[in-house]
């Protein structure tokens, strides 16, 4: 279904998935009018709190994706660990910002990168396996160190296994714990960096500057913005996000991890069609946050300015979010916590972030 005007205030947008991003992106929704009704098995979630409507319930649940679909205007996600036909099933009810099929391709690392080298988008060389003896295969080919990940379903580490040259194929294979992967060639880079790109109903597109990604225990700790790179190397990482929001018909938001090898080299690494962890630190050191960029082009509204400050932003994981009143001492800092009543390790409970400061 699709719809090209844009959404009047006082309308509703429907949030597929009840996470920190989806509490974000109702929070500026509600900043430009409009009301955020959220879909999500899970109850009290960051979104729900501050969402005006609530589904709970499966995310395949047919009846509730009706009831979902009868009390909005326009659907978006935050999370895309759900199956596509959901989303299929509500765009014939509503219009689904970006479309289920752009989905489908992120959620799927095989398919990830299939359509990246498609429209000439580089990724480094990989194998898609189904059982420890494509994997022996897949290691021959592309030599050792490699990753063994799970096609669907992983994030922040979660799922891969690192492949040494002394790696057991069949040992790696039960770690992984799927019954479909993906060997991908090691890839020697220099820093991880990440541009998030929006695009509106029209084709316009905007994008954030590229920022550099430094993980500690494979989960995001820690984004400069812009990045350190040469303006080459940002032009590339540019040129690379619009190429893949403009081939996947993306409307709404899509970021682009990528890596910079040492000889200078962009490689894209995944791809995310809904807000990024990596550009939270929009919501205070651009005139646009990307979670209203977010909300406008879903909404059909033009596109706002990305002009923006140096910022760096850190994850609270844990217990680091305990230390919220030391943060609130400091007058720099910007903090932003996601409602989350239990602190557990490795989960994200929040952010701060400081504008003006230098890594």
């Amino acid at each position: 279904m699709t719809r090209t005007a844009p959404l009047p205030p006082n309308s509703t947008i429907g949030i597929f998935g009840g996470g920190q991003l989806g509490r974000m992106t109702a929070l500026a929704a509600a900043r430009l009018g409009y009301r955020c009704h959220v879909f999500t098995p899970e109850r009290d979630s960051p979104a729900e709190q501050v969402c005006a409507g609530a589904t709970i319930a499966p995310y395949d649940d047919r009846q509730a994706l009706d009831r979902f679909a009868a009390e909005v205007q326009v659907v978006t996600s935050e999370f895309e660990n759900v199956s596509a036909d959901a989303l299929r099933h509500l765009a014939k009810r509503v219009p689904v910002r970006p479309g289920p099929e752009v989905l489908a391709i992120a959620q799927d690392r095989i398919k990830e990168k299939t359509f990246c080298n498609s429209v000439g988008a580089p990724t480094t060389l990989f194998h898609a396996v189904r059982g420890p003896q494509d994997v022996a295969r897949a290691l021959a080919d592309l030599g050792a160190p490699a990753v063994l990940k799970t096609a669907r379903m992983g994030y922040d580490g979660k799922g891969q296994v690192k492949l040494d040259r002394d790696a057991r194929p069949d040992e790696a294979w039960r770690a992984m714990k799927a019954d479909e992967g993906i060997v991908e060639a090691w890839v020697a880079f220099e820093r991880e960096i990440s541009v998030i790109v929006a695009r509106g109903v029209d084709g316009a597109m905007l994008a954030y500057p590229a920022v550099e990604n430094r993980h500690r225990h494979h989960i995001l700790d820690e984004t400069i913005a812009p990045a350190p790179i040469p303006a080459q190397v940002a032009a590339e990482a540019d040129r690379l996000a619009r190429l893949l929001a403009e081939k996947l018909d993306v409307v709404g938001l899509l970021a682009v991890e990528m890596f910079v090898a040492r000889e200078g080299a962009v490689l894209v690494n995944e791809i995310a069609p809904r807000p990024h962890n990596s550009g939270h630190w929009t919501i205070d050191a651009c005139l646009t946050s990307q979670f209203e960029q977010c909300v406008r082009a879903v909404a059909g509204l033009p596109l706002g300015s990305v002009a923006h400050v140096p910022a760096v932003m850190k994850n609270l994981i844990g217990d680091e979010a305990e230390t919220w009143l030391e943060l609130l001492k400091d007058p720099t800092a910007k903090l932003h916590l996601y409602g989350k009543a239990e602190a557990r390790p490795g989960r994200k409970m929040g952010h701060v972030t400081w504008v003006n400061k230098a890594p």
